[in-house]
């Protein structure tokens, strides 16, 4: 099992559920924290059509094309440009969805006829949104993240209870939210011992439940055990646990209810890692606020900040995707840096020498989204997808268990 970063504190109960990393329960005024999970999600753009790939037989020699890539805890999943959903790697829940717990080191197809447009692959379960803007989800179900009313594991797609439209949906280690169609307020599921639904309470939920606030919002994203958005009106939010200063709000203080980020940025883009959140603003400049201790932040420094720090090297990106404890971005030229814990080779630059601020991805490929998992990062370019990073579970993709320190192709089903 990885190392976890020197200087961390570590809960005295922990379950070890492997998430992202690895899962623990936290209560709110616990006096030390297990950093492990995060949600590590993937960003396009929703309900309209995502970028085009030439479709591509899925033949058994020939690779899939995939519109959207999302890299979860220990497996990744991806929507292929005929709306076909397929995931790999570690399969002990169901989170691959093809009926079975076996583990894959290749793509293999969620079970169903359902046709997807965007997949988030979480701790122990996938959630993904259909061509209609219906949620579904599968894989682990004990804290009530695939929403559907119980607490059950799922070896298939299951439907998200209520029947309410989304144009995105998002799934951690321990809850998921989604916004809806075509109002734009936020919901969350799952669980809520620090506030990561946004309710005002601190009560598990087993379906959606409205954000409070009423807002509108053009995406959220999940963490660990906190939560982050932005609105309409291009206003960073964020609510749940808040140690580390992931909220942002110039406090440590846990909010159970949406809190404004601290500054008069404007911002694109928000995703949430572990401790620590990032953002593009709607000039194209990354920002990362919370645990910086091994580099997630990538300002040059290993240390907490409350508020919105701008990450080092003056590029403008046109999206940032955080992972455990390290981040990968977009620019707007469609060249991929990352930054941050570097251990299992998943800033990808061919080292495992952690960095505090962003270096080039190697290969000198074009991506056009990426996504960020607990170990490891997948990328997509126009119409090839790669992965890099640890490799234990087959998150990768390419048919093995190596560890790859650069993109390495996923291989064809």
């Amino acid at each position: 099992m990885m190392a976890i970063p020197p200087g961390l504190p570590v809960i005295a109960r922990a379950s070890f559920r492997c998430h992202r990393f690895r899962r623990v329960r936290l209560f709110v005024g616990a006096t030390a924290i297990l950093v492990a999970a995060v949600g590590c999600q993937e960003e396009v753009t929703a309900p309209t059509s995502l970028e085009g790939a030439p479709a591509m037989a899925s033949a058994a020699t020939v690779a899939l094309a995939f519109n959207q890539v999302s890299g979860g805890a220990r497996h990744t999943c991806g929507v292929t440009a005929d709306n076909r959903a397929y995931c790999w790697g570690l399969n002990s829940s169901g989170q691959l969805g093809d009926g079975t717990s076996t583990q894959r080191l290749r793509p293999v197809p969620v079970a169903g006829m359902l046709r997807f447009r965007q997949v988030s692959a979480g701790g122990q379960s996938t959630c993904g949104l259909t061509t209609d803007n219906r949620a579904y989800c599968w894989g682990y179900g004990g804290d009530g993240e695939l929403g559907n009313g119980t607490s059950t594991n799922r070896l298939t797609p299951v439907p998200v209870a209520g029947g309410r439209l989304f144009r995105w949906v998002d799934v951690s280690d321990y809850h998921a939210c989604g916004v809806s169609y075509s109002d734009n307020k936020a919901y969350c599921w799952g669980y809520n011992g620090a506030g990561a639904l946004g309710d005002g309470t601190t009560t598990t939920r087993l379906k959606p439940v409205a954000v409070a606030g009423g807002r509108q919002f053009r995406e959220v994203k999940v963490g660990q055990l906190h939560t982050c958005g932005v609105t309409t009106t291009d206003q960073a939010f964020c609510w749940g646990w808040n140690s580390f200063g992931q909220i942002g709000d110039s406090s440590t203080s846990t909010r159970l209810t949406p809190s404004r980020v601290a500054g008069t940025l404007r911002f694109r883009q928000v995703d949430a890692g572990a401790s620590f959140t990032c953002g593009v603003t709607t000039t194209g400049r990354a920002y990362c606020w919370g645990n910086g201790r091994v580099g997630q932040i990538g300002n040059g420094k290993a240390y907490l900040s409350y508020w919105p720090r701008a990450v080092a090297g003056g590029l403008t990106f046109r999206r940032v995707n955080t992972g455990e404890f390290h981040a990968c971005g977009e620019t707007t030229e469609n060249r991929a840096y990352c930054w941050g814990w570097n251990l299992t080779g998943a800033i990808g630059d061919g080292t495992t020498t952690q960095r505090l601020r962003p270096v080039a991805v190697a290969g000198g490929h074009f991506f056009r989204q990426m996504s960020a998992g607990s170990s490891h990062t997948c990328g997509r370019t126009f119409a090839i997808t790669y992965c890099w990073g640890g490799n234990d579970n087959g998150q990768l993709g390419e048919g093995t268990n190596n560890q790859r320190l650069t993109p390495y192709r996923v291989a064809a089903p």
